[in-house]
């Protein structure tokens, strides 16, 4: 980012929010992290609380793109999808022919995914003109296409990885759009994210609970109100696994100072947590750096 996008993209916050972080140590400085928030406010918040960035409309899914703009998936009936420099110029453009448009993803040969919901359920591909160069089918419920799906990813393989909120069900679709692996979930699922081991991390929204389960469908880790300090979890909807084996949690229905973000070690214990005043909740997130160090490989979110 350059100098003239940031200055005119900085703002001051509306209300200080509150970070705590359980270090425990003097000598070192507590974890922070800025991150870029998703849902009725969009914006990008700085590890010392100040909003860096917003945008004026309420999103869904939505990634900070390593030449700075940000992607996001637009919230409202039909939705659609923008990316944007910081100075909130539209670079690119879709809009959904259907009800929402849940989650977006750029891909790595330039390609924008989409996923839709609606009488037809579908993920779509778009080109650098955002053309539909590929359109793949979704075998899901439709007497609630809101419940359809949500954080919908292709992953490195080629398929997609697909949570199913009202089916209670995360399936994994090949190319040529066959269900090649799919795991039943406690509760409504609304983050899938395949992680370098196989495993697969699923966030599942009104059950307060993350789970990772094995190629089997094994439960292998899970967080919940029982195991996290604090009864913390209110709607994990967004999940985002760290480089160092922690996880990062949104609780979308959590009130006006109550904890919006939640950090979690793999024992469990809390390291870290963001707490605001703002009425709207984080449906989804990305956590962008840890003590203004950017983060390593692909955001696994």
């Amino acid at each position: 980012m350059n100098r003239r996008s940031l200055v005119s993209s900085t703002l001051v916050a509306l209300a200080l929010p509150t970070f705590r972080s359980a270090s425990g140590n003097q000598d070192k400085p507590g974890i922070s992290h800025s991150f870029l928030a998703t849902g009725p406010e969009t914006r990008i918040i700085t590890g010392d609380g100040r909003v860096l960035w917003q945008y004026p409309k309420s999103t869904r899914d939505g990634w900070v793109l390593p030449n700075g703009n940000v992607l996001l998936a637009l919230a409202g009936k039909p939705g659609g999808v923008v990316e944007v420099t910081r100075d909130n110029a539209v670079v690119f453009e879709w809009t959904g022919t259907q009800d929402e448009v849940d989650t977006v993803q750029r891909l790595p040969d330039g390609h924008t995914l989409a996923s839709e919901a609606g009488p037809a359920p579908r993920l779509v591909e778009l080109d650098q003109k955002a053309q539909i160069v590929r359109q793949l089918p979704l075998s899901s419920q439709r007497e609630n296409t809101h419940m359809q799906q949500r954080m919908s990813r292709r992953l490195e393989n080629g398929h997609y990885l697909v949570p199913q909120l009202w089916d209670r069900v995360v399936k994994e679709y090949s190319r040529d759009g066959k269900v090649v692996w799919e795991v039943k979930t406690p509760h409504m699922p609304f983050t899938a994210i395949r992680l370098e081991n196989g495993n697969t991390l699923i966030g599942c929204t009104w059950g307060n609970l993350v789970i990772e389960v094995d190629p089997k469908g094994s439960v292998v880790w899970q967080a919940d109100n029982d195991n996290v300090p604090g009864k913390l979890l209110n709607d994990c909807c967004g999940v985002q696994r760290l480089p160092n084996g922690n996880t990062v949690i949104t609780s979308y229905r959590a009130g006006p100072n109550k904890v919006r973000l939640t950090e979690v070690t793999r024992d469990h214990r809390v390291v870290w947590t963001y707490t605001d005043d703002r009425p709207g909740g984080i449906h989804h997130f990305q956590i962008l750096d840890t003590r203004g160090e950017p983060l390593a490989g692909r955001p696994l979110k």
